[in-house]
């Protein structure tokens, strides 16, 4: 057993040197513009496929946006003709409601680094002349800002997780060793993980966004720790009673091995599900956070083992537990509250139920139809900056057309037919092979809820003349109408999924049902009081379509973790003392490490708030309150309770009683 363990920590230092680098290489292949992450069938995409045959590449517009109280000076005007004269611009284009503004359109070249280009226009009109405001905006803005964003997550990102799960693992061991053994095992784990994630990506196997990769980081850590205590906690509890450290830590892993596999064959299935949307971005999402949980799974079995074995009691110190002595879990709190379980199982259940239902009440407030580009952000950009005072004094779609492409004889209808409410001006700008394409300057905001609206509009008045609709607002459109459908299609067959799974795993229907049923409440509730939070506190703007979505593969998946973690106990301890007696001593023996796994979980999704994006502060708040939802109340208490009140007949069809 020395030997096996020496070997595997040897292997696991020279895995870990080859592959931690790469968490920090993720950004180099991720991609963060979210028109490439819609199913050709969209109707955006389709045009964007035949705009090729308008000119060679789809350049992405940038847009420099000038304004001065009192008007232009023509030195200004010289001014911004010099500072983009190096790019493919249009002139000085003056506001058409008086002399105070001035923009010019530029074509990016999406072969190269948006993101530098952008800086690079940024930083030459930094020296504007006095007096005069000069702001870079457009789409390309917006993705050079997004991966500004994101930049955060090679590096604060896992600061902060790391920070925090070693305070918590501080408190919960009260030892300086085992939390630094518990994170190098997730740092092994991540740095397996990047590895994976990045040959995938870079072959274009897989999608790879930022969103995914700071989920990868926050998932990874979130479950290597998870599984670590589980390992942890049985291995102290068999020191206990074992006096041989080698022969501990197989007994540990012998019990564990299964509930943790179980654990980590629930989410990986559950997020595999993600691979049914339509949006390459949720399909990446799923085999990253898989490969994730696999990896923690991994060095959690083998790693963290190996290390236990050789360290044995000293793991622990200075609190390392003493051959022959008690078992603290079965006499203090969770002693406690397993009577409590016992004496009013009914009225607990009741009770429990009652008040996630009240949480669920507030699910209907949820605003989840799509938000503008723009509120993306949390901080002050200047894209966004650029935008309003764009759109004070231009029509707010100038420089981001909607596209309409047809047939060229169709051509002067079309421009009639899409003159609708909401468009500015409407133009033939090209034709090619029998068709024309036509350019439709929206009034708003390209990226807001109204040019939605607008294009919905065109689409309606154009699509009988065999014309199709695209560009920068139709591709939002297509993309809120694309997560709509995922979360009408994958939630079904997620729980599906885990139905089966657990079936299998605890041989019974009823009881499958009961845990599902519990954390779909759990999740309701949860969704119930982000909308109050979201609504009355953060004051966010609504969300996007695909949060619901993300929060419930990761709720319902990691909520079932607990209860898996709970009741595989539960059933092993019914086989000697009934399902009663058994429930509640496998509430004692689990309740401490399991809410020590919530917490850390918990936590680690709280991380992702460090990053100033919407998307990812509303799914940290949702994971982060769920998981302490599920963890405290769901298996604390209504678990339990059902389980005690319903007694051995939650087995069905299985005799065990």
């Amino acid at each position: 057993m020395r030997v096996l363990a020496g070997l595997l920590l040897v292997v696991w230092l020279a895995l870990g040197g080859f592959t931690g680098p790469y968490a920090g290489k993720l950004s180099e292949v991720a991609e963060n513009d979210s028109s490439a992450f819609l199913p050709n069938s969209a109707e955006s995409t389709q045009v964007a496929e035949l705009q090729k045959k308008f000119q060679r590449e789809n350049a992405i517009p940038a847009i420099v946006v000038a304004e001065r109280a009192g008007g232009l000076t023509d030195d200004d005007r010289k001014y911004l003709a010099e500072q983009t004269k190096g790019f493919q611009a249009s002139p000085v284009i003056p506001s058409p409601q008086g002399n105070d503004a001035a923009q010019v359109v530029l074509l990016l070249d999406p072969a190269k680094d948006v993101k530098d280009s952008v800086f690079q226009l940024r930083d030459g009109t930094r020296g504007a002349p006095q007096g005069l405001t000069v702001l870079v905006t457009g789409p390309a803005a917006q993705v050079a800002d997004l991966v500004e964003a994101f930049g955060g997550i090679d590096g604060l990102l896992l600061v902060v997780a790391g920070a925090v799960v070693a305070l918590i693992l501080l408190v919960v061991y009260r030892s300086p060793l085992l939390p630094v053994v518990v994170l190098v095992s997730a740092v092994f784990a991540l740095g397996l993980a990047s590895f994976v994630v990045y040959f995938l990506a870079d072959n274009d196997i897989l999608a790879l966004n930022g969103q995914s990769q700071g989920i990868l980081s926050i998932l990874v850590f979130g479950a290597a720790t998870d599984y670590a205590l589980l390992l942890v906690s049985r291995f102290r509890e068999e020191l206990r009673d074992t006096q041989d450290k080698f022969a501990s830590i197989r007994t540990a892993w012998r019990g564990t091995i299964e509930p943790i596999a179980a654990s980590a064959g629930t989410v990986i299935l559950g997020v595999l599900c993600l691979l049914f949307s339509d949006l390459d971005s949720n399909k990446g999402l799923g085999p990253v956070a898989a490969i994730g949980i696999g990896a923690a799974l991994l060095t959690t079995m083998t790693f963290l083992p190996a290390v236990l074995a050789l360290l044995g009691r000293a793991a622990f110190w200075p609190f390392a537990p003493k051959f022959g002595s008690a078992h603290p879990e079965t006499s203090g709190l969770w002693g406690r509250v397993a009577k409590f379980v016992h004496t009013r199982p009914r009225a607990i259940w009741i009770v429990t139920t009652i008040v996630l239902l009240v949480g669920a009440a507030f699910l209907p407030q949820l605003k989840a139809s799509g938000t503008a580009q723009s509120d993306v952000f949390l901080t002050e950009v200047e894209s966004v900056a650029g935008q309003e005072l764009l759109s004070r004094h231009f029509p707010g779609g100038t420089g981001s057309p909607t596209v309409i492409i047809a047939n060229e004889g169709n051509a002067s209808d079309v421009v009639t037919k899409a003159k609708v409410d909401g468009v500015a001006d409407v133009r033939p700008s090209g034709t090619t092979d029998g068709l024309v394409r036509i350019e439709a300057t929206l009034q708003d905001a390209p990226d807001s809820d109204a040019a939605v609206e607008t294009v919905h509009r065109i689409r309606d008045a154009v699509h009988p003349l065999d014309a199709k609709v695209g560009g920068p607002t139709a591709t939002l459109l297509d993309t809120r109408t694309t997560s709509e459908h995922d979360r009408m299609l994958i939630i079904p067959i997620v729980l599906v999924v885990i139905f089966l799974i657990l079936a299998l795993l605890l041989r019974s229907l009823l009881a499958p049902l009961l845990l599902i049923a519990t954390v779909v409440l759990s999740f309701a509730a949860t969704m119930g009081v982000s909308a109050l939070v979201f609504n009355h506190v953060f004051d966010f703007p609504g969300a996007d379509p695909v949060v619901p979505l993300f929060g419930f593969v990761f709720l319902v998946a990691l909520g079932i973790d607990y209860n898996i973690f709970l009741m595989t106990r539960v059933r092993e301890e019914t086989r000697e003392l009934g399902t009663v007696e058994g429930t509640l001593r496998g509430l004692s023996l689990t309740g401490g490490v399991i809410t020590s796994a919530g917490v850390v979980l918990a936590a680690t999704f709280a991380a992702l708030a460090v990053l100033p994006i919407l998307f990812l502060t509303q799914i940290a708040f949702i994971v982060a309150f769920g998981v302490l939802l599920d963890t405290l109340l769901v298996r604390s208490l209504l678990v339990p309770a059902l389980s005690v009140d319903i007694g051995g007949r939650i087995w069905w069809p299985s005799k065990l009683r």
